[in-house]
């Protein structure tokens, strides 16, 4: 293991340059018009994981977009980990705010990163954290290193909901028996502060739509007496939060465990510069549900969130109608023990219940997931965190994550195995935004710290 370092440093220029070739590919898994880029993905996948030594590998076609799985066996009797990843991205929207384009990868240094960041999307989340799986194995293989079998699955629909991926791993227990799931779609606190994630939220996604006139009306003439389905849908988005922040959905708390003081004060020790936080984002003050702290409100709560809205007219000057109908979509993150599937139903029930007289609602659920927390007691965490404290020189701190992979949930309920979310980038990477990067530093210490966490595990399992 030694040699790693001097392999990252020999092979630098080429990691990076691979990296770049996969991010220009643009697979937006929401947009139909780039399916056939999305199969352009699986296949460049496909290759990346052959040149790395799988000698099994195959792109499973799903009635979605493909599932890319690889296969290094070495000897059936040792553990076996499951690497679990995406490359499907986020759309870009909206351009204009990319200061480069965003499949067109760009280096730049900033304060954060001195050696250089990629900016282009799925820079972070999830191409170039998978491709830090794929190098590893590659120095593993080719230094003969490898302790363990290891096996791929990169899916293609994470940012839609992972649908295909529900039915492939229900149906191929046996292709994908492991003893522990290693992801790398999550970040850590700083450079100088590395973290294991240990828990994610859930979530309920939801499209809302309100129904007025048959047809866009002229505002002069019917304003002020039939119902304006935007100002509709202001009003009852507003009343889904009272003056304290808090979700007034009925039953929507019941199942919210509540950690104990002594949880919070444990979580209360993760570095955490408030002003940091504020001037990163450009804001003059935080927001959120009253009694709760920044970092409790955006992990351990539950939240609702508008993720967009629109109706009527927004072109261009003025054109002064009432819309015929309003949209929005929406977002509910959610902790252990709510159930994605009965806080669908209650948002749905309590929307339509909330309409007033002269408009109709429909609620379009989408997607979801379930919350998934790791004891930081199992031989995967403790693996995990020695193979950071190898690397970085500190011991990791636990840290539950606000963001969801939905999929989690349910490779524990299929698969009976635990997941260790080893994350290796910035809160300021900008995920879902423009202007997305991973800083080349990450990249690189992803690759140096995998093969420890194959080391440790194995050893541990002995």
């Amino acid at each position: 293991m030694d040699d790693i370092k001097a392999y990252i440093a020999e092979n630098r220029e080429r990691f990076i340059e691979e990296l770049i070739e996969l991010l220009k590919i643009p697979t937006i898994s929401a947009d139909s018009a780039f399916s056939q880029d999305i199969y352009n993905g699986a296949e460049a996948i496909s290759k990346a994981l052959s040149d790395a030594g799988c000698d099994v590998v195959e792109i499973c076609e799903t009635k979605g977009y493909p599932i890319v799985y690889g296969e290094k066996t070495i000897d059936p009797s040792l553990p076996t980990v499951l690497v679990y990843g995406h490359y499907d991205v986020q759309p870009p929207d909206p351009l204009e705010l990319w200061d480069s384009p965003p499949f067109e990868p760009t280096i730049r240094t900033n304060e954060l990163h001195p050696q250089g960041a990629i900016f282009a999307r799925g820079a972070s989340d999830d191409k170039g954290q998978v491709y830090m799986h794929v190098k590893a194995l590659e120095f593993m293989v080719r230094k003969n290193l490898l302790p363990c079998n290891v096996k791929f699955m990169i899916e293609g629909e994470e940012e839609v909901g992972s649908e295909s991926l529900s039915d492939f791993v229900r149906e191929n227990h046996d292709k994908l028996a492991n003893d522990i799931i290693l992801i790398s779609d999550t970040g850590m606190i700083a450079n100088d502060i590395p973290s294991i994630t240990t828990g994610l939220r859930g979530l309920s996604y939801v499209e809302v739509e309100v129904m007025g006139p048959n047809r866009d009306l002229h505002s002069g003439l019917y304003g002020g007496a039939v119902a304006n389905p935007i100002n509709i849908l202001a009003k009852m988005i507003a009343s889904l939060h009272d003056e304290n922040k808090h979700i007034t959905i009925p039953g929507f708390y019941d199942k919210v465990v509540e950690l104990s003081e002594e949880e919070r004060a444990a979580m209360a020790k993760a570095p955490f510069d408030l002003e940091a936080y504020k001037n990163a984002l450009d804001i003059d003050s935080v927001y959120g549900e009253k009694t709760y702290t920044t970092n409790e409100r955006n992990s351990i709560r539950p939240t609702l969130d508008v993720n967009g809205i629109w109706g009527g007219y927004t072109g261009e000057g003025a054109k002064t109608v009432i819309p015929s109908k309003a949209h929005a979509k929406i977002s509910m993150r959610l902790v252990p023990d709510q159930d994605w599937h009965e806080i669908t139903d209650l948002f749905s029930k309590h929307f339509e219940q909330i309409a007033p007289p002269g408009v109709r609602v429909k609620v379009t659920p989408h997607h979801g997931g379930e919350s998934y927390v790791t004891p930081i007691d199992s031989i995967g965490y403790q693996a995990a965190s020695k193979a950071y404290e190898t690397t970085f020189g500190k011991v990791p701190v636990p840290k539950r994550n606000g963001g969801s992979i939905p999929i989690v949930a349910l490779f524990e309920k299929e698969l009976g195995t635990k997941s260790i979310l080893m994350g290796f980038g910035l809160d300021s990477n900008a995920i879902h935004s423009p202007n997305e990067h991973f800083g080349i530093w990450n990249f690189l210490k992803g690759i140096e710290t995998i093969p420890y966490f194959y080391k440790y595990y194995s050893e541990m399992m002995k």
